[in-house]
């Protein structure tokens, strides 16, 4: 078992673990509740992903960059106003969060 990635919240940590294990890769997260200790253990105390096989290493190594590049926000994504409402709505969103519209494709 080898420590392999240290993220930066259950919720990261968990993702990463299911997208592996879609890869066939066997991983295990260690120390996924440290965090209701905050202020009585160390600062860095998140949990850490970890591969079960050795041989695994290299691919997991090439999935996580996959992984970590989707994970990535779109900086680019510009906010759009819903025409069915007039609600302002983050770029990276498709639906606006007010009235269920969907976004208004550009002609």
């Amino acid at each position: 078992m080898l420590p392999f990635y240290q993220a930066q919240d259950r919720i990261e940590a968990q993702l990463l673990g299911d997208f592996l294990d879609r890869h066939l890769v066997d991983t295990v997260i260690l120390g996924d509740y440290l965090s209701g200790a905050i202020g009585e253990l160390p600062a860095d105390i998140s949990p850490t992903v970890w591969i079960l096989h050795r041989e695994d290493l290299d691919r997991a190594r090439e999935l996580l960059a996959r992984f970590l590049a989707q994970s990535a926000p779109d900086d680019t994504a510009t906010p759009w106003t819903c025409t069915a409402c007039g609600e302002r709505v983050d770029g990276d969103f498709n639906l606006c969060w007010n009235c269920n519209s969907i976004r208004a494709t550009e002609s």
